[in-house]
């Protein structure tokens, strides 16, 4: 099987019998729990993304006949010489597996990266975002790659409701979630805990009794907790003093969302900390 000119493998067929195939099925409705942090990645800019991350990669699926072009066929050749164990699928099979429409041919079970709270570098002027609650995966992709776009430090999940692994997680943050560093601390107290045993200055992203966000300094560390789509942030974070900010609603609209909050908040820290 010839899969880039000269390089030449030969990759065994499967059917969607195969406990492969389940094992991605499930993962693709995010069914079950996840320990591992395996994902899928269909498609040539989204296997890009593991390969740039070199991220581990646990399987490989190779449907050369929905592979079109040279670059699918040189990218199958690279994923398979990465992957732990490699295969061939059949079309039938792929549109069974594949949530994209014309994912090139090419899907991946890849592991996202773990950091540890105890460890994680942060320098003098860190930003950090903390998402409490937050139960959209499409929002927690979004505001992940708000994150790598403004360069911020580390992303800190409490009171989780959905799973990184979501595979609308990792196309809303169109793969940053394999880069930016990200930490689970499971109760809001300990999050508090956490962040004032590094020094970090709290500002809690609420519209009630709030100052204008361009009104407040954000030098030295800084961290900004969003809440819960619909309930907002949890009540423990209330409970030490933290400083309230807001993004001015100018319309009907009585709020953003969270995605768009955390974007425009995250900017203007970056902002003040880079003197823009």
């Amino acid at each position: 099987m010839d899969l880039a000119g000269a390089a030449v493998i030969e990759l065994q067929q499967i059917g969607a019998s195969h406990p492969r195939i389940k094992q991605i099925v499930d993962l693709q409705k995010n069914a079950s729990s996840n320990r591992a942090r395996r994902f899928v990645a269909e498609g040539i800019w989204a296997n890009d993304a593991v390969l740039a991350a070199d991220a581990s990669i646990d399987v490989f699926l190779w449907c050369p006949e929905a592979s079109y072009s040279d670059e699918a066929r040189a990218r199958a050749a690279t994923i398979a010489s990465r992957a732990r164990s490699s295969y061939r699928i059949s079309p039938r099979t792929l549109e069974r597996i594949t949530e994209r429409d014309k994912p090139d041919g090419l899907v991946s079970v890849a592991e996202l990266p773990t950091w540890d709270a105890e460890t994680l570098a942060l320098g003098d002027d860190a930003l950090v975002l903390v998402a409490d609650a937050i139960e959209i995966p499409g929002n927690l992709g979004t505001l992940i790659r708000s994150m790598d776009a403004c360069a911020a430090d580390a992303l800190v999940l409490t009171n989780r409701r959905t799973r990184l692994t979501h595979p609308k997680v990792f196309r809303g943050s169109h793969g940053t979630v394999l880069t930016v560093p990200s930490i689970e601390i499971e109760q809001p107290d300990d999050v508090v805990r956490w962040l004032r045993e590094r020094d970090f200055t709290v500002y809690l992203a609420d519209t009630d009794q709030a100052r204008p966000y361009r009104e407040v300094p954000y030098g030295g560390r800084t961290a900004i907790v969003l809440g819960n789509e619909r309930y907002g942030i949890s009540r423990p974070f209330y409970e030490h003093g933290f400083d309230r900010v807001s993004v001015p609603m100018l319309g009907a609209a009585d709020s953003l969302n969270v995605a768009i909050s955390a974007s425009v908040l995250l900017y203007e820290a970056r902002a003040q900390k880079n003197g823009w």
